[in-house]
């Protein structure tokens, strides 16, 4: 079973910052350029400073965030909790597909061990790059300054219903309109009913599998003896626990590779017709993905013709991995038509992503790429399965949504 425990977190003093708005920013991995220097003008103590950071005199950015975390905390920016608690994390927000929910979330610590069943399972393949940035930036800080978003059987919220019956410490309203609610849970009684509730459960990484392998390699080299993480932990029962799709879109395809792709759409595929807002299969069975090619235009939905191809494409793999379309895609198209290497797929060599449907449409019809691949959504059961089965999802196979802020609770190491 996964060892959780309250922890003694480090957070920012909100009568020094005035509060969260402006200290907060999304995961390091979605920020490009010009967001990151928006946020540092927001304020100075912005959390991009020492979770994303640049030395101004272009020195090491993580010797930059050290000196900066390490700074914050001589002046008081931040503060440490003199006694352990959980946190909490209510979160209000209108998904993709235009429905409001709200997710719930706790932040707590927990033990960093193998990968394995009644443990610690990941859903989603991950690459060495990111890796090495977090850990040479877990080094310099020796801190967990960014959650991983993580799953699990159960429902602990109840345990803290009381806690968060009041006012939140603080609300932010971040750029995709998501309202995040923070509360201090430092009970122990709640903290005691968490802890029970959750001590039998296997926890599922959603989102912040770079982030957990670095959290083991750094376990290993200082040998830590109890060596710890900063999660979210969220219910896979929270009605507000949604995943929604990422669409494959081809940056190249010449007139060999688009015959290649149209020769293998015939062979294994059933072809029809659909509406441009229907791109996006709804769920149901069998694999189906909606395709649309930039030189005919022409909205199609593709449906495996029978479940065997797949078994032929994946002879290793388990029968719930053999169900995700986005690993029949990349089998059947990506690998097997247009010759895409688990490498090229990577490091995006002839393909780019889309959240949404509309955006991935409109860069098709637009010409920006040559044509897109829409995938359904992928239901959290099987998730859950592939992971059982001791597999890894393709990279972008789920889309969670929103997203935890960085900032509003840190996991100090020592």
């Amino acid at each position: 079973m996964a060892a959780i425990a309250p922890f003694r977190a480090l957070h920012y003093d909100l009568a020094r910052i005035g509060g969260l708005a402006d200290v907060v920013a999304p995961p390091y991995d979605v920020i490009d350029a010009q967001e990151r220097a928006a946020l540092v003008a927001r304020s100075p103590h912005n959390v991009v400073e020492i979770d994303l950071p640049q030395d101004p005199d272009g020195g090491d950015p993580y010797a930059h965030a050290a000196e900066t975390l390490a700074g914050w905390v001589a002046d008081g920016v931040l503060v440490r909790d003199p006694e352990p608690a959980l946190w909490a994390l209510e979160q209000d927000y209108t998904g993709p597909d235009g429905r409001r929910r709200t997710r719930h979330a706790l932040f707590a610590r927990v033990r960093v061990e193998e990968y394995g069943a009644g443990r610690i399972r990941p859903h989603e393949r991950t690459h060495p790059g990111p890796k090495e940035d977090r850990l040479r930036l877990t080094r310099a800080t020796g801190a967990n300054l960014s959650p991983i978003f993580s799953l699990y059987d159960g429902d602990a919220w109840p345990a803290v219903a009381e806690q968060v019956a009041g006012a939140p410490l603080d609300a932010v309203t971040d750029a995709d309109g998501t309202t995040h609610r923070l509360w201090r849970v430092g009970d122990p009684a709640a903290i005691a009913a968490v802890v029970e509730t959750l001590a039998p459960a296997e926890l599922l990484i959603a989102d912040g599998h770079h982030r957990y392998e670095t959290a083991r390699v750094h376990a290993a080299e200082t040998g830590a003896r109890d060596p710890h993480v900063l999660m979210a932990l969220v219910s896979l029962r929270d009605p507000g626990l949604t995943i929604f799709p990422t669409h494959r879109l081809l940056t190249a395809l010449d007139g060999d590779r688009r015959a290649a792709l149209q020769a293998a759409i015939e062979r294994d595929w059933e072809v029809e017709e659909v509406s441009a807002e229907a791109l996006e299969p709804p769920p149901g069975d069998g694999v189906r993905i909606g395709f649309l090619d930039a030189e005919e235009q022409r909205p199609l939905r593709l449906t495996l013709r029978d479940p065997a191809v797949a078994a032929r494409a994946l002879p290793d793999r388990s029968d719930p991995y053999r169900r995700l379309d986005t690993a029949v895609l990349e089998a059947l198209l990506l690998d097997g038509a247009l010759g895409m290497t688990e490498d090229d797929i990577s490091h995006l060599r002839g393909l780019d992503y889309a959240r949404s449907t509309a955006e991935a449409r409109e860069r098709v019809l637009r010409g920006d790429v040559r044509a897109g691949f829409f995938m359904g959504a992928t239901p959290v059961e099987l998730v859950r399965e592939v992971a059982a089965a001791g597999e890894v999802m393709p990279p972008k196979s789920t889309y969670f949504f929103p997203k935890v802020l960085t900032g509003l609770v840190f996991n100090p190491l020592d």
